[in-house]
């Protein structure tokens, strides 16, 4: 039984990125719901690493954190741009996607307003206690009643490249905290996704390039993101519905069919790395500056900072060799892990990283009362589809979160 003279919130979020941003914006809005958001990192920051001057949105603007729901919000990204005195400049540039620099600091100026969020908070233990939660941060105790945890995805690095981080040796993630020296030296980008593109064609302009630079991907081509009108459905909370009523062998077939639904490079990115590399081939007749190497899996990285061995196993024998390199970024993607402060709550799940099931209004199995929930932010691919961690379903997500909160209280 909670004491009567105790502080008990109505939920506590762990993390503080773009998911529980977006819960935070849309509980500031409901009367007679009390929050609190926790995040260990000192102000509001999103990708920070990857946040590249060429790098744009995949999606729309307008599914921010709130629009899709809440249109009438004072926290949508339209709001931002007008009480920035941008909107018409905004609308005159007519750009074809949204710079992600801009939309994080659209994200910002909304963690910058609500109260319930609380930086440089670091849970580092969460427990269950007189019929609420109980969570260690910044050397106090907090009670809540539930639990909403959206630390999102950490980087995904191969076992074999874990004793070489550091230096010359980099996750795309960190590339802009890292500023490695690229300038005139052989460079290796391993990975065909968004992040790995986007960090080629940066490296392909910049003032001072590389000496060489070698593009790696195990997918057989350097495929482009399907956003095709009838993929984008998908996308729909329905869908999304439908997806989750599904057996789980379905689920996961249909994981695999729409990879590259939310998984591809977009197309203006490609066209972008292949214009240049025209430029610079053929017309330039730098031939030797670029390779590009689509069907090649890399396992393995040996020799010490500068002096790089990267063997590449090939889909055609003739791919198979060894790369000489001086800076290796590795743009290996992201995974999803509970954070270690809740894994004692939580069964472990047939997925890694994931929980072992999630219900309709994203909560999850636990070990205690049902009275008490457990709700989960990006951390339900294989529940809910390709859109769960993409910012598609984001404001969707956390009113259904929220309806569930408002409706347990």
């Amino acid at each position: 039984m909670i004491p009567m003279t105790e502080t008990v919130y109505d939920y506590a979020a762990v993390g503080i990125g773009p998911a529980n941003l977006s819960l935070a914006a849309q509980a500031h809005r409901v009367s007679g719901i009390r929050g609190i958001h926790l995040e260990r990192k000192p102000s509001f920051s999103w990708h920070p690493g990857l946040l590249l001057p060429e790098a744009t949105l995949q999606v729309s603007p307008l599914k921010d954190l709130v629009t899709p729901v809440d249109p009438t919000s004072p926290f949508t990204f339209l709001n931002f741009l007008a009480a920035h005195d941008r909107l018409y400049r905004f609308l005159t540039a007519d750009f074809p996607a949204v710079h992600r620099t801009e939309f994080n600091q659209y994200l910002t100026w909304v963690s910058e307003q609500l109260p319930s969020l609380e930086f440089g908070s670091e849970v580092t233990a969460v427990g269950f206690r007189d019929g609420a939660f109980r969570l260690r941060a910044a050397g106090r105790e907090i009670a809540a009643r539930h639990l909403v945890v959206g630390t999102g995805p950490v980087p995904r690095v191969n076992e074999a490249f874990r004793p070489h981080l550091g230096g010359t040796v980099l996750h795309a993630s960190q590339f802009l905290e890292r500023r490695p020296d690229t300038a005139d030296r052989d460079v290796v980008v391993v990975g065909g996704g968004q992040s790995g593109a986007e960090i080629v064609r940066h490296l392909m302009t910049a003032p001072r390039p590389p000496k060489t630079l070698t593009w790696v991907s195990r997918r057989p081509g350097f495929l482009p993101l399907d956003d095709s009108p009838f993929t984008n459905e998908f996308f729909f909370p329905a869908y999304a519905r439908r997806f989750h009523a599904l057996p789980a062998d379905h689920r996961m077939r249909l994981l695999d069919q729409q990879k590259y639904a939310s998984d591809g490079i977009d197309l203006p990115t490609l066209q972008e790395i292949y214009r240049r590399r025209y430029a610079a081939e053929e017309i330039e007749g730098r031939r030797d500056w670029l390779r590009f190497l689509p069907g090649c899996e890399v396992t393995e990285l040996s020799g010490s900072q500068g002096a790089w061995k990267i063997p590449l196993q090939g889909d055609d024998p003739l791919d198979s060799q060894v790369l000489d390199a001086e800076v290796v970024v590795l743009a290996s993607g992201y995974e999803h892990r509970l954070p270690p402060c809740v894994s004692g709550l939580l069964p472990a799940g047939p997925t890694p990283g994931e929980p072992r099931q999630v219900h309709d209004d994203f909560s999850v199995d636990w070990s205690g009362p049902a009275a008490n929930r457990i709700y989960v932010q990006n951390a339900a691919r294989h529940f809910w589809g390709i859109a769960d961690p993409n910012l598609s379903l984001l404001a969707w997500r956390s009113s259904t979160i929220l309806t569930s909160i408002t409706e347990n209280q």
